[in-house]
């Protein structure tokens, strides 16, 4: 038996790895499938990394918030240095172009310069550089919020400039747009500057000034009684740091003027409007209680719509307050005056500023015919002398609507005859007069005003017409279709509702349509009844 044991072949021994579990592989191994030679040191001379799934997770989270971060941050820092680019060159545009001072020839003959909105810089044009980076920043803010708007039509319902002690009456509400409410903070802070800085002395001496004129009109067109009386406290302090006499100091007295009308305080509207006077036509007041008008036709071109504007507040004033006798004397002596200031034969052929002066005066003429025709047909004179003149500001209304807009005084469909241009109550103005800084803002008034002008002027027309005999009211219906053709709408459109034309209230247009339907129903009877 053992024989037989010792003469069976022997089979090799084999040493096999130790099994270890796959998920527990050392990283040490090689890749290849040869077997890795046991050594009993192998756990001291190699240390033993083990790869878990979830550290290598961890590590590829943090990794992607790191990358993410580190992108976002750059985003961040990109968009901050593109929104402060374009936010300066917005403010630079400003600075450079819209408050860039008129350098046309044309322009300082006839002192349009002088009545352009000066934002600090004076004639050179732009800010003032003592008022410093946030000061100045603060003026172009409040030029931006006023002409550029907030970027909505938003409404604040209490301002600012509410004084909190009911001056507007009980359960009011002060209604006012918020690109005024912003811009008027924006002076407020840029004139807290400019206080601050007079103590230096580095300030011009005409800055302050300056920015009080521009505050107190903002305040002015807000309109709310607190806002007017905070305008006239701004206008005072102007009219104190100016001298006795000049252009300047005859353009705040009319403002203050009239700021004191529309606050109710009659005898010192009377007073500086007396003021006004007595600067455009260089005489002096004897009694500021009682105007004197001269036939004095002032030399400068801004004294001469100062005065214009100053007849027409005075006018008002008399014709509102019972003084038909003072209104009627006033107006007659008023529009004798225009008409002696020399005027081109043509509109055509006079430059731009010279034009928009004579366009000016004619409408300021209009005005007074207006409140002529009314006064006479208080004073019980006969409806044909009210409706001569209120055809006469009509006329003169239309011709400057008309001229800058760039259109013909005659109907394009028969340039020959004496068949008038239709309503345009949508043209816009010439371009020459909205690429000017010192113009653009005058015409744009003044085409609004023109065409509110011939609407008031045909809807009273319309009034007086009605009770005329034989066809008065077809001759009063044609009348309040043109009115309503200058308030916004060129002809009535079957089925729908007209709607105010950009420059007209709504309580105006709502009067003129009323009595468009009103006169129109009762022609409608009174042919059927035929």
């Amino acid at each position: 038996m053992l024989r037989v044991l010792t003469n069976s072949p022997t089979r090799p021994l084999r040493i096999y790895a130790p099994l270890v579990p796959r998920n527990f592989r050392l990283k040490s191994q090689s890749t290849s499938n040869q077997p890795t030679s046991w050594r009993k040191d192998a756990d001291v001379d190699q240390p033993n990394l083990i790869e878990n799934p979830f550290t290598r997770s961890t590590l590829f989270t943090l990794d992607f918030f790191k990358r993410l971060a580190k992108i976002s941050l750059m985003g961040i820092f990109a968009l901050g240095i593109t929104g402060c680019t374009v936010f300066e060159g917005v403010h630079m545009w400003v600075e450079n172009v819209e408050l860039a001072c008129d350098q046309d020839s044309e322009v300082r003959r006839w002192e349009w310069d002088h009545e352009a909105e000066k934002w600090s810089g004076g004639e050179l044009g732009g800010t003032d550089p003592a008022l410093g980076f946030k000061g100045r920043h603060a003026v172009r803010s409040a030029w931006i919020a006023e002409n550029w708007g907030t970027g909505s039509g938003a409404i604040v319902i209490r301002s600012n400039t509410s004084s909190g002690r009911g001056s507007q009456g009980a359960g009011s509400l002060n209604v006012i747009e918020a690109r005024l409410e912003v811009a008027q903070n924006f002076m407020a802070l840029a004139i807290s500057i400019a206080e601050n800085k007079i103590s230096y002395g580095k300030l011009r001496p005409q800055t302050m000034g300056e920015l009080l004129a521009r505050y107190a009109s903002i305040l002015e067109r807000m309109g709310t009684r607190d806002a007017l009386l905070q305008a006239r406290a701004r206008y005072e302090r102007v009219w104190t740091g100016l001298p006795a006499r000049g252009t300047n100091a005859a353009r705040v007295a009319l403002k203050l003027g009239d700021l004191e009308y529309r606050l109710g305080d009659f005898e010192d509207a009377l007073a500086w409007w007396t003021r006004t006077l007595s600067l455009t036509q260089g005489t002096q007041p004897v009694d500021l209680s009682a105007p004197r008008l001269t036939q004095t036709v002032p030399s400068s071109p801004s004294a001469q719509r100062t005065l214009a504007s100053t007849l027409v507040s005075l006018s008002a004033y008399y014709s509102t307050t019972g003084h038909l006798k003072q209104a009627q004397q006033l107006q007659e002596s008023g529009l004798d005056l225009l008409r002696s200031i020399p005027s081109p034969s043509r509109i055509s052929t006079a430059s731009p500023p010279q034009a928009l002066h004579s366009l000016f005066l004619l409408h300021r003429s209009s005005l007074l015919s207006i409140h002529l025709a009314e006064v006479l047909y208080a004073l019980r004179a006969a409806p044909e002398q009210s409706i001569q003149w209120l055809t006469r500001a009509a006329e003169s209304s239309e011709r400057v609507a008309l001229a800058l807009a760039g259109l013909p005084f005659t109907h394009p469909d028969a340039p020959g005859s004496t068949i008038p241009h239709p309503p345009a109550s949508e043209a816009s103005l010439v371009p020459v007069y909205m690429k000017s800084n010192a113009m653009r803002k005058p015409a744009k008034g003044l085409l609004r005003d023109a065409r509110r002008t011939a609407a008031e002027a045909w809807n009273l027309m319309g009034i007086l017409k009605e009770g005329e005999k034989d066809g008065g009211a077809e001759r009063a219906l044609e009348c309040y279709e043109r009115a309503l053709g200058w308030a916004g709408v060129a002809a009535d459109r079957s089925g729908g509702i007209g709607e105010p034309g950009e420059g007209t209230p709504e309580a105006e247009w709502k009067v003129l349509w009323n009595n468009y339907v009103r006169v129109r129903e009762a022609t409608r009877k009174q042919a059927e009844k035929r």
